[in-house]
């Protein structure tokens, strides 16, 4: 197993269990309920995610005439919606995690639905098609979401429960361990990338950072037009715009075969770091927002 792969397999899912057990830590399940009662949240997010993503990918791959390689694996990237690093950032800058986890669930398990027509379509239209039928293991990707995110989160929401003081101390400390973990897997994707960081950004930088931010710039746009509170908008704006770089890389190199169609989503894991990054050091600093 080569330093990139225990990096993906082992010590990033791991990682990203014990931040989610943390995060569980400091949700009710009045915290999920409320959610539930009022749904628009959830639909503007999700709308954000499978619908205006996937768009303005195409057309940022039509607007810079990306060649057909490029164009497809932007495609990839803009069809892999969410991911736990999204709760994570969420969790630093002081958002709505409840929505954040519930919009990162919904979003992985109907995106093994949407991603085979976004990708057939777009091999076609850039004259890329290939043979290939691009098919996504529904229960591997439900089993992912239960061990990485949704099994921790509970067992995290039970300690809360029974042991209340405890969880209580625990936030603080593991605000840090997410912060810390954040920069650990930054400098692993950077690590596992680092022979294609240059060509990536040579090739895609500008338009996947303009995809980064053009996403993101939407999430809070639609979080304010429809006057959502602000830590609902904070946790839109992180969804809308934290992209399964994970996911993106299977389907390029493993589904596809083409290690070049994950150039894109090299250029964009950047990107998403960096501003992610931005968002916790100005966020998580906010007394105010502590105490929503």
């Amino acid at each position: 197993m080569t330093t990139a792969e225990l990096i993906g397999k082992v010590f990033l899912p791991i990682s990203l269990a014990i931040i989610m057990l943390g995060m569980g830590m400091t949700l009710l399940t009045s915290d999920f309920t409320r959610i539930l009662k009022n749904p628009k949240t959830i639909l503007i997010g999700l709308t954000n995610q499978l619908l205006f993503l996937p768009i303005i990918g195409f057309s940022l791959a039509i607007i810079f005439n990306l060649e057909p390689i490029m164009a497809v694996g932007l495609m990839i990237l803009a069809s892999c919606p969410g991911g736990p690093t999204s709760n994570l950032i969420t969790q630093v800058c002081r958002g709505n995690i409840a929505l954040s986890v519930t919009l990162t669930a919904i979003a992985s398990i109907v995106s093994v639905l949407t991603i085979p027509f976004i990708l057939s379509y777009t091999l076609q239209f850039f004259g890329a098609a290939t043979n290939v039928t691009i098919q996504l293991p529904i229960l591997d990707t439900i089993l992912q979401i239960m061990v990485i995110t949704i099994i921790p989160i509970a067992i995290g929401m039970s300690i809360r429960k029974f042991k209340t003081n405890f969880a209580k101390r625990m936030e603080k400390p593991m605000r840090i361990a997410s912060t810390v973990i954040f920069i650990l897997v930054f400098l692993a994707v950077v690590a596992a990338n680092f022979n294609i960081i240059g060509k990536a950004m040579k090739e895609v930088g500008l338009v996947t950072l303009l995809l980064n931010l053009l996403t993101m710039g939407l999430g809070y746009l639609t979080a304010s037009v429809f006057k959502l509170d602000f830590k609902s908008a904070i946790s839109i704006t992180i969804e809308s715009g934290i992209q399964n770089g994970t996911l993106a890389i299977v389907i390029a190199t493993t589904i596809l075969n083409n290690v070049e169609m994950g150039i894109p989503t090299a250029a964009y894991a950047i990107w998403m770091f960096i501003t992610g990054g931005i968002l916790m050091w100005q966020l998580g600093k906010r007394p105010e927002l502590a105490s929503n």
